[in-house]
């Protein structure tokens, strides 16, 4: 304890004098905490190169930055280590599928940015089970990862409703996975959209669902350390860009035409008109151009690497179509 405290004294004096702007161009390429392996959001390809959702968000600062989106050292960081690694320095930004709440966002030293994926909590079970609401999981043995908003939300939801279960706790994905496999606990419970991507690694996978009841909100976001508010708002407005792009159908294939849109909203966005507040950020007028010309439009992301496993964009849709995506005007 004793230890862990002085890490955190020393972490907040480090932010206090924080410019990681200047540190990530001096060292040339930013470091990204990510997740070891969650399908659609952080793999290794079959060239050994890291893909994803999540490292596509890691890859549009580095095209913000330094206009090529490769800049990126990628950071494997697991659920004890992914906070204490943003508050110390170790990464300079969490791109991890981490959920926003009040005490993680209060009491870590570290500050949440955009939005960039609404989930919710649901549950892996047998189909043979036949269950059609959770109050049938009664008496039942759960897997859940500790340390997790997921751990939390079980508790909340079952306490209150007097539903009885037995949690199984399992240090990571991987290891749930096979714990129920394996039949260790009746049910698996963690993000819907991570149920969804990895029901399809199990030997019969047409023997299991995923429930439809949802039983919370997991807002997530990329997270960096607290106290460096122009690095915060970097990521943060790199994000917004790529939700912005897409509300005005811009996108890898029309970028460079689209520079020559007589639209003033695709101008400022472009960086064709110049835009007051970019010289505050330090990055150059037409950082987004970068962004989307080499990574893309949040559409695009999303199909790129969700798409293909299945996966819906349910509340991800944009708010004018139907969706809680939504980027402050860039003006």
């Amino acid at each position: 304890m004793i230890i862990l405290a002085i890490i955190l004294l020393l972490s907040l004096w480090m932010n206090l004098y924080a410019d990681t702007l200047t540190d990530v161009k001096a060292r040339g390429f930013i470091r990204c905490g990510i997740h070891e392996a969650l399908t659609g959001f952080s793999t290794i390809d079959k060239k050994g190169e890291r893909i994803g959702f999540d490292i596509d968000f890691c890859r549009a600062i580095s095209s913000a930055i330094f206009q090529s989106p490769d800049k990126v050292k990628y950071v494997p960081v697991n659920i004890k280590t992914r906070f204490l690694a943003l508050s110390s320095g170790t990464v300079d930004v969490l791109s991890r599928n981490t959920t926003w709440s009040l005490d993680r966002d209060t009491g870590l030293g570290i500050s949440f940015t955009a939005i960039n994926f609404y989930d919710g909590q649901s549950f892996l079970v047998p189909k043979k089970f036949n269950i059609k609401q959770l109050s049938d999981l009664n008496g039942a043995t759960i897997c859940v990862m500790p340390g997790t908003t997921t751990e939390l939300n079980l508790a909340d939801y079952f306490s209150s409703r007097k539903i009885k279960y037995t949690p199984v706790v399992v240090e990571s994905l991987h290891q749930a996975m096979v714990a129920y496999e394996q039949k260790r606990c009746d049910a698996f419970t963690t993000d819907r959209s991570a149920l969804e991507v990895n029901i399809d690694l199990l030997k019969n996978p047409n023997d299991h669902e995923v429930l439809n009841e949802i039983i919370s909100k997991e807002p997530l976001a990329l997270a960096v350390a607290s106290g460096d508010e122009k690095w915060r708002k970097i990521v943060t407005w790199v994000v917004w860009s790529t939700i912005q792009a897409e509300e005005l159908e811009v996108d890898m294939r029309n970028v460079d035409s689209m520079k020559l849109s007589k639209n003033p909203k695709i101008m400022r966005l472009l960086g064709t008109t110049p835009l007051q507040g970019i010289d505050n950020l330090g990055l150059k007028p037409n950082f987004i151009y970068f962004v989307i010309a080499q990574v893309g439009n949040y559409g695009e992301i999303f199909k790129r690497n969700l798409k293909p496993l299945g996966l819906s964009r349910h509340l991800n849709h944009l708010w004018n179509n139907g969706g809680l995506m939504y980027s402050p005007p860039i003006r």
